[in-house]
């Protein structure tokens, strides 16, 4: 089972709460900007595909697919993968107006079906919800100027 989730804020500190992997402390506004979780479910391509998403709602080169956006931290002493998410991702996923969220979403959905991965009805909506989290969370992380940090394990 994946479990993914994003972090903003200093990446030693994110780091240090997952090697004592304290979940809890990831939704300490105290400590890091923001947090998102990306769930249980969630298979980390389909990142990529919310990534084209934007970029055919927008019309523009950005973000690049959120595979290409991570760069690993190396030795964090966590079971999880770490990785620093690229700026100029968070930037343009930030970039998103609202008025298009929705459109995103759609063509998000639309997209994980042609790779074969069907959305059921009900998960139709939890994605809406989770195209809204991710440009809340990007514009809370631009607008703090933080790292971004994604912590995941299969």
């Amino acid at each position: 089972m994946t479990v993914m989730d994003l972090v903003a804020g200093d990446p030693r500190e994110i780091v240090l709460t997952l090697a004592v992997d304290d979940q809890a402390a990831l939704e300490d506004a105290n400590r890091f900007e923001a947090h998102l979780s990306l769930g249980s479910g969630l298979d980390p391509t389909w990142l990529d595909e919310f990534s084209r998403a934007v970029r055919a709602a927008t019309g523009g080169d950005a973000p690049k697919d959120f595979l290409d956006a991570r760069e690993e931290l190396p030795d964090a002493p966590t079971e999880r993968v770490v990785e620093r998410v690229d700026p100029e991702w968070v930037a343009a996923v930030a970039a998103v107006p609202d008025r298009l969220v929705a459109s995103v979403a759609a063509d998000w959905i639309e997209r994980m079906a042609a790779e074969g991965d069907e959305v059921g009805s009900d998960e139709k909506e939890e994605l809406l919800h989770l195209a809204t989290g991710l440009v809340a969370f990007a514009r809370t992380a631009r607008d703090a100027e933080t790292d971004v940090v994604l912590a995941w394990s299969l």
